[in-house]
């Protein structure tokens, strides 16, 4: 395997597990609403579970509101039945064609429990990224071996490696630290 295609490979699943990452900060309460909240819950609609945000239009009218508009209006009980059962802690209350979920303001020690999950997904999302680092030099050293490419050229991807590890270790701790600054702004 050429070294071009390690290096891309491995710069494609690093920038998944950063990608994976703020899919799962998307989805923490902060506080103050967001339509990533709800939009990944699965809704049983007609059959299939479908993610709320392709049935419904998801909007925050203030900081702690979020209205959900079916496009189906027959569709609301499934979306307030969907949500109670989902972890984010938020009770529905459905009006007509409209479910509307009040966003109460976080505990102080809530947002410390919050902010120490965060930093927990940061580590899962590292190690991840230090994995994929770890399978991109056994794949170099195997080629290495094979002597499909050079004992200079081993040394060299390794170390381009090593940069996209850090590149991408980095990206993840920017997205943590704003998460947590998002989540202890009172």
């Amino acid at each position: 395997m050429p070294v071009n295609d390690i290096m891309q490979d491995t710069e494609n699943r690093m920038k998944k597990a950063v990608e994976a990452l703020d899919r799962e900060l998307t989805s923490i309460r902060t506080g103050r609403a967001s339509a990533g909240l709800v939009e990944h819950i699965r809704v049983d609609y007609y059959g299939s579970q479908t993610p709320l945000r392709d049935i419904a239009q998801i909007a925050t009218p203030d900081p702690r509101l979020i209205a959900i508009k079916p496009y189906d209006p027959s569709s609301v009980g499934n979306i307030v039945k969907a949500i109670q059962a989902s972890d984010i802690g938020l009770a529905p209350s459905a009006d007509g064609g409209l479910v509307r979920l009040s966003v109460p303001p976080l505990s102080t020690e809530r947002r410390e429990q919050l902010s120490t999950h965060v930093k927990h997904l940061a580590e899962e999302a590292k190690i991840a990224i230090r994995n994929i680092r770890r399978d991109a030099n056994k794949t170099i050293d195997s080629e290495e071996k094979a002597s499909r490419i050079t004992e200079d050229e081993a040394y060299k991807a390794k170390d381009d490696i090593l940069e996209l590890t850090h590149k991408f270790e980095k990206q993840a701790d920017e997205h943590v630290t704003r998460k947590i600054q998002e989540i202890m702004t009172v």
